[in-house]
């Protein structure tokens, strides 16, 4: 049994207790949040024993345990610090912190005290983003050469977000997500299939800006943001996030004999097409159908649609957890979170003058889960 214990019983919190349930090899300890109502509420739904505070949370667990920090991020650093400082592995919700000088202290920390730090998001090890990045390093669509991704959330001020619920009855946390901003909230779920397709990124070129500033709180982040990203392996990528363009999740792998694309970040069995380059008398087109690509291995559970998404949250928290008892780098460890979070950040923090950075952090493409079979390596 695997066994893992909650700091933040809010919103997201659920979204992972309803994940946890398709796995029967899990359950959660314990859990704490510093509001009581709150707590009582997770706790009672969810049948989950509780602590009366941070202190006695971190000192009835055994030595080296998974804690999940689920709070809100301007907590990560400070209650990432605790959970290390106590002698327990960390997996954090996104991002890892809100600053680099904070998020490489909390690595090195955690290498000082042997014990390990991840973060979410965790979408890249579901089905969807490992078939699309098996298809791509296996040259389904050829040479890679140029990827969009767009993150675009539709016009959120306008949307009825006071009335979007978690199961246990906590609100979306909509002052967070507004001051922390799209990019920090969102970037990640394509940054890491990004990432985990092609290792680091060298170079960000990129501008945010807050266009719906007057709808929103005086304190909000960037509610746009563009990016290019050159990589070391020489693909380019251009990533955009927003909280006011329709609704696009696509993201499209274009290579020498066609694109290979996805158009639903958030739902681990979204479909993967291949659409094939093709000449029709002076015309060049991708087939407008495409060949549907698979997995060719049993993946991992899934999680019915709640609200936006279709994800389960548990491909984390059990990631780390089979890296620990495998002594093994976990998948989206500590190098994985960091470039991540150098790369999320210096979109974020781009505005609209200083938006060419160059990358100081480093991490190698991501170890494929077992999935797929050797022989369907290759083109067509």
């Amino acid at each position: 049994m695997t066994v893992f214990s909650i700091i933040g019983c809010g919103f997201v919190a659920d979204l992972y207790m309803r994940s946890f349930a398709v796995h029967d090899e899990v359950s959660v300890a314990l859990a704490y949040d510093q509001n009581p109502d709150r707590l009582a509420a997770f706790g009672k739904h969810w049948n989950v024993k509780t602590a009366s505070d941070l202190k006695a949370f971190l000192a009835d667990l055994p030595k080296q345990s998974i804690v999940l920090n689920l709070t809100n991020p301007s907590a990560h650093f400070e209650i990432n610090s605790a959970i290390l400082n106590a002698g327990h592995h960390v997996y954090c919700e996104k991002p890892l912190a809100l600053n680099m000088p904070d998020a490489v202290a909390l690595c090195e920390l955690a290498k000082e005290q042997n014990l390990r730090v991840a973060a979410a998001p965790c979408s890249v090890l579901g089905e969807a983003a490992q078939t699309l990045i098996h298809a791509t390093n296996s040259g389904t669509a050829g040479k890679p050469r140029l990827i969009y991704a767009d993150l675009d959330d539709g016009f959120i001020p306008q949307a009825p977000f006071k009335d979007w619920i978690s199961e246990s009855g906590a609100p979306w946390p909509a002052k967070d997500e507004f001051r922390v901003g799209c990019t920090l909230e969102h970037a990640g779920y394509y940054l890491s299939w990004l990432i985990a397709m092609n290792g680091a990124v060298t170079r960000v070129v990129a501008a945010s800006g807050n266009v719906v500033a007057d709808l929103l709180p005086n304190d909000a982040g960037p509610d746009f943001s563009t990016a290019t990203l050159f990589f070391e392996n020489g693909v380019v990528a251009r990533l955009t996030c927003s909280i006011t363009a329709p609704h696009d999740h696509r993201i499209r792998v274009i290579g020498d004999d066609g694109v290979l694309v996805v158009k639903q970040a958030w739902n681990n069995a979204a479909t993967v097409r291949f659409h094939r380059r093709m000449r029709i008398r002076r015309r060049l087109l991708e087939n407008p159908v495409g060949r549907k690509i698979k997995a060719t291995r049993k993946t991992h559970p899934k999680v019915g649609r709640w609200g936006a998404a279709a994800m389960n949250f548990g491909l984390g928290p059990i990631e780390m957890a089979s890296a620990i008892a495998e002594d093994r780098p976990c998948r989206i460890g500590s190098d994985f979170s960091l470039h991540l979070t150098e790369v999320a950040l210096a979109i974020h923090n781009a505005g609209d003058k200083d938006g060419v950075r160059t990358m100081k952090t480093r991490c190698t493409p991501m170890q494929p889960m077992p999935w797929f079979d050797k022989a369907t390596e290759g083109g067509n």
